[in-house]
């Protein structure tokens, strides 16, 4: 797996930043809401939807849930609603993303794999479960 670069960090720092401006006050209602847990962009690389493109595909890990996520380089705007649902061809399989935004600036396609988080005892386990994931969703499916 290649290195980010410096900006490629920062827009994933920013993406936690506008996660919490967002949602976390929301998310602390939520049955399943995990203290233990901070908001956090793990195991990110590049990934390219169209040619030139500068996206990044990882997974988002929340107080609530945990998603694969792809952050384009340049925030989706004015998209009609027949793209807010866009599915991606990875390794292991097809996946359905939703467009999400966060704010002006930070815009993401997300596509929820876990929505209960709450029985993930610290940020290790949650990132070792990141991991695992990217793994599994870059492997290619066996026949």
């Amino acid at each position: 797996m290649k290195a980010l670069h410096a900006d490629q960090y920062d827009r994933l720092r920013r993406l936690g930043e506008a996660w919490r401006a967002c949602h976390l006050k929301a998310a602390k209602q939520a049955p399943c809401f995990n203290p233990r847990l901070g908001v956090d962009a793990l195991c990110f690389q590049p990934f390219s939807l169209a040619s030139p493109d500068d996206s990044l595909l990882g997974t988002l890990v929340t107080p609530v849930s945990l998603s694969l996520a792809l952050v384009p380089s340049e925030p989706d705007t004015d998209l009609p609603d027949s793209r807010l649902v866009m599915t991606v061809s990875l390794p292991s399989g097809t996946y359905p993303f939703r467009h999400e935004v966060l704010s002006d600036a930070v815009r993401l396609w997300r596509c929820e794999l876990l929505d209960d988080l709450s029985d993930v005892d610290s940020l290790q386990e949650a990132s070792r479960l990141a991991q695992r994931l990217m793994e599994r969703v870059m492997t290619p499916a066996r026949p």
